[in-house]
């Protein structure tokens, strides 16, 4: 076997491997069939540790929660919109109780609304919560604390037309008021204001919570994407995993070794999971505290947002503002909050996507979706993926127009690369004869067939960049479809109802024909009983192969053969968005390159080869190249 033969197989060889590699590493998931609606537990209630600290201490977080065993008994105000449906607990003012009203936990079963935030009592309690840390003579009985009982000052249930005021008189004579509002989406907005009716100055701090005890059930679990607390400190994205939270200890109330970041002029801080996001968002320009921390003991993790330390003189009043984010990771959502207004229309322009301009908004909140270390091409791919989904109505053809448009944009270089490709095939008879005069001189044959490179201007290699090209393009719609909450449930025609997931058909059940189910997508007869869309796959990736002669070198020509078949059962648990996407960018490539070859004077014969693979080797030694065509 000559050095390009060898390089060529290195490099087949190569690209298995590192199929091979991603498929372990990144294997295909399932949507978690977790039954979300959590249930009361004897034990669910956990007392976290330390008494409410002074703002004189030089603290910097907020106090921790102590046990609440009225909080279960406790009124509630009930939250409906459009997108979210639950309940405000009197006690402690937390918004603790939430569901999203568009999104089920098992597709097409409208019984089971993914639960976002549960109340203390439940398996596994994730809630914000709000209050004042007191400073100077203030005592921790003097400020509302997690187990005060709020009144109703005014409203009735939490709307996007209606907004609720609680209340609470405080022993010192101070009246403490919490005004809540929420939008036709997934944003609260908490006003936090102390009427100070006494006739001494009074010190203290507002702060915001977001606690979760214990991760979350339905927790991924590898790299791809993030999940844990996320942060934006004046510009500057943080994400630290729960599994890394253990770090930041908080074995005292303010935890010497929680993770804490002053920010100067605009933040937030929260919980991201796959799809869904909790955040506090405090007032622009305003400074504040952000705080990740782990406490210990109880395995609550929690975000913190702390305002500065204010004074209010007799009979004034001071306020203090955070909103709250609480729900889907929606890309028009999080954008909208991020320009500071909906914006109507085709989409954003370019430019604000891609950060420029100014935003008026929740800075670098786009960013809680985790786009990756190569957003520059995730955030477009995403971009017009979704302006096709818009236009189109359907998310599997918005995937099949998107490698048009990649297909269209690379063509130039795919034609030089299918030119080159063809113009060595004409070369072939040459490369045969030099092979015969160099014989064993490898030096020779090396030395000549440059030459003969050079004279004919062919650069054997321009058949790898597009190849090269397809590589990133491919990682970042993999990186996509399995982060964005657009592809979730979105449905194509037919069995396929949901492109995040791998193609529920399987040879199993002759795709749907016989009564009994598919295999398991978890279990290794999944990967063996491949459905339609992976055996598609295969035939895209062996008709574009037949486009040209098997090589005459049998291990090439083994290596080719059984290339087709090896993706097919290594994507084939992939996510069926991707593979559709691999299908049409086979298809593709195969009309391109065909119309090339035509147009360069060669018919590919496509049967002949695929009637020539089915030989023995030694009856296609002496294969004839391409027909010319007949005009």
């Amino acid at each position: 076997m000559d050095e390009q033969n060898r390089n060529l197989l290195l490099a087949m060889v190569l690209s298995t491997a590192v199929l091979f590699v991603w498929f372990i590493v990144f294997p295909p998931t399932e949507p978690s069939s977790v039954d979300q609606t959590a249930v009361t537990a004897e034990d669910g209630t956990v007392a976290l540790p330390g008494e409410v600290p002074s703002v004189d201490a030089g603290n910097t977080a907020a106090p921790a929660e102590a046990p609440a065993p009225a909080g279960s008994d406790a009124p509630r105000i009930q939250i409906e919109t459009p997108n979210l449906s639950g309940s405000l607990s009197l006690a402690g003012g937390r918004i603790d109780e939430l569901s999203l009203s568009r999104y089920d936990v098992r597709q097409g079963d409208d019984t089971s609304r993914v639960q976002l935030l549960s109340p203390i009592g439940t398996t596994q309690p994730y809630y914000t919560v709000f209050g004042w840390a007191p400073g100077g003579s203030l005592g921790a009985d003097e400020v509302p604390g997690p187990d005060t009982i709020w009144r109703v000052e005014s409203g009735g249930a939490l709307t996007p037309e209606s907004n609720v005021t609680l209340a609470w008189d405080s022993p010192a004579g101070l009246t403490f008021r919490r005004e809540v509002a929420v939008d036709d989406r997934f944003m609260f907005t908490v006003t936090q204001s102390v009427e100070n009716r006494t006739d001494t100055a009074i010190r203290l701090a507002p702060y915001g919570v977001v606690a979760r005890h214990g991760e979350p059930q339905d927790l991924m679990g590898f790299f791809i994407i993030h999940e844990g607390a996320i942060r934006m400190t004046d510009g500057e994205l943080q994400e630290t995993d729960y599994d890394d939270m253990p770090d930041l200890r908080a074995d005292e109330v303010w935890g010497p070794a929680s993770d804490v970041v002053q920010v100067e002029e605009s933040g937030w801080v929260g919980f991201t999971d796959h799809y869904w996001m909790t955040t506090l968002i405090p007032e622009e320009g305003k400074p504040f505290t952000s705080v990740t921390q782990y406490v210990p003991g109880a395995d609550v993790y929690r975000t913190l947002a702390r305002h500065g330390t204010i004074e209010v003189a007799p009979g004034a009043t001071s306020e203090s503002t955070t909103r709250v984010f609480a729900g889907a990771k929606e890309w028009e959502t999080i954008r909208d909050y991020e320009a500071g207004s909906r914006i109507e229309g085709f989409g954003p322009s370019l430019s604000y996507f891609f950060g420029f301009g100014e935003q008026t908004g929740i800075d670098g909140f786009i960013d809680a979706i985790d786009w990756g270390w190569f957003y520059f091409l995730t955030k477009p791919i995403f971009f017009v993926l979704h302006e096709l989904n818009v236009l189109i109505g359907n998310m599997g053809w918005a995937i099949i127009g998107l490698t048009l448009l990649i297909k269209a944009l690379l063509f130039p270089l795919a034609r030089k690369s299918y030119v080159a490709m063809a113009r060595m095939k004409e070369l072939q008879p040459e490369m045969e004869k030099l092979k015969e005069r160099a014989g064993d001189d490898r030096q020779k044959l090396q030395t000549e067939m440059m030459a003969l490179y050079k004279k004919e201007k062919v650069n054997p290699a321009a058949g790898c960049l597009p190849i090269l090209l397809q590589i990133p393009i491919f990682f970042s719609l993999y990186k996509v479809i399995f982060v964005t909450i657009e592809l979730r449930h979105a449905p194509f025609f037919g069995p396929f109802q949901d492109l995040s997931a791998p193609d529920p058909t399987s040879i199993w059940n002759i795709f749907g024909l016989l009564p009994y189910s598919a295999p398991d997508p978890s279990s290794l007869l999944a990967l063996i009983f491949i459905g339609i869309l992976p055996l598609l796959l295969g035939i895209s990736m062996w008709m574009q192969q037949k486009l040209n002669p098997a090589p005459t070198d049998p291990t090439q020509a083994m290596i080719f053969a059984w290339m087709p078949w090896v993706f097919m059962f290594m994507l084939g648990g992939f996510a069926s968005g991707l593979v559709i996407y691999w299908i049409a960018n086979n298809t593709i490539t195969f009309v391109q390159q065909y119309a090339i070859m035509w147009s360069h004077g060669y018919k590919p014969d496509i049967w002949g080869n695929i009637r020539a693979s089915a030989k023995p080797k030694a009856a296609n030694a002496d294969k004839a190249p391409p027909k010319k065509p007949d005009n």
